[in-house]
């Protein structure tokens, strides 16, 4: 017969604790080897870092540090194979769940799309703070690209990703849940575990669902009410600081060429095939990209 037991633990979050408890389980089998799992009870992809230490009867063999995105539900992790000559593995351990991947590989000349609709025209400001962002904490090293522009106009996905969170004029829910303390604002997970914000977005019309993937070009929402300017953010958490790492991103600015955009200039928005393709399985390139053909 097979033991189970299960080890559950609150989600710790760089900027805080997550109330939801997220469920780590380890069986062991008929060889006395010990296989762990975990569930995800949350709609959206995360990030579950596990620090074994004091093994006995058993290796670790998993490369160091141990990272792991949690889909949503259950999720295979590793097995300590028992020793032989042993009895069954024992461990102590430290596990941590992060929003984005602490060892994300950012590429930083990854092609972003200027987030309007294509053929309008984008001017770009300085942005001098992210107040609220970070709740009262401040930020030593951040990094924010700004858009001049009115409210009512319509705002397009830089790039694919998960809805991890939408916010409107109001906050709700416990605080330690929230992906950052703006309201008005578009929160996804990008495909290489980066976070991206867009601040003063609205999704009229409830379009959008929390787990739902959206893709570059895709409409996400309109600049809301009394909002002149639209901030978009880049970043992720860090294994080793508590305080997150901004990404400083290129955006498409003409056929082959982008670049770090210029404040004070405009820009004419284009959405090239093969930008909006360069995330997408065949499948979605047939479903998606054959309509703007």
């Amino acid at each position: 017969m097979t033991k189970r037991f299960l080890l559950y633990f609150l989600i710790l979050l760089s900027n805080g604790i997550f109330a939801q408890p997220v469920s780590v389980q380890a069986d062991y089998n008929a060889m006395g080897d010990c296989l762990f799992s975990a569930y995800n009870n949350t709609k959206v992809p995360i990030f579950l870092n596990i620090n074994l230490a004091d093994l006995e009867n058993t290796v670790f063999t998993e490369p160091l540090p141990y990272v792991k995105k949690l889909d949503p539900g259950y999720n295979s992790l590793f097995t300590l194979q028992r020793d032989p000559d042993a009895d069954v593995p024992r461990f102590n351990y430290e596990m941590k769940v992060f929003r984005s991947n602490p060892l994300a590989e950012v590429d930083l000349k990854f092609p972003y799309l200027i987030p309007f609709a294509a053929g309008k025209t984008a001017e770009v400001f300085l942005v001098q703070n992210i107040d609220g962002f970070w709740g009262q904490e401040g930020l030593e090293s951040w990094y924010a690209t700004g858009f001049s522009t009115k409210n009512g106009e319509d705002v397009y996905a830089c790039r694919n990703g998960i809805i991890t969170e939408i916010v409107g004029t109001k906050r709700s829910g416990e605080a330690t849940g929230w992906y950052n303390t703006w309201t008005n604002s578009i929160t996804l997970l990008q495909d290489d575990g980066t976070l991206i914000c867009y601040h003063n977005v609205t999704d009229s019309g409830n379009k959008l669902k929390v787990g739902e993937k959206v893709y570059a070009g895709q409409w996400i929402g309109k600049i809301a009410n009394n909002a002149k300017t639209l901030v978009v953010l880049i970043w992720n958490d860090s294994l080793f600081s508590k305080s997150p790492r901004f990404v400083i991103p290129q955006f498409i600015i003409g056929e082959g060429d982008q670049e770090v955009l210029i404040v004070k200039k405009e820009y004419k928005v284009v959405h090239p095939i093969d930008v909006l393709g360069l995330e997408m399985s065949s499948k979605e390139k047939r479903k998606i990209l054959s309509k703007q053909k």
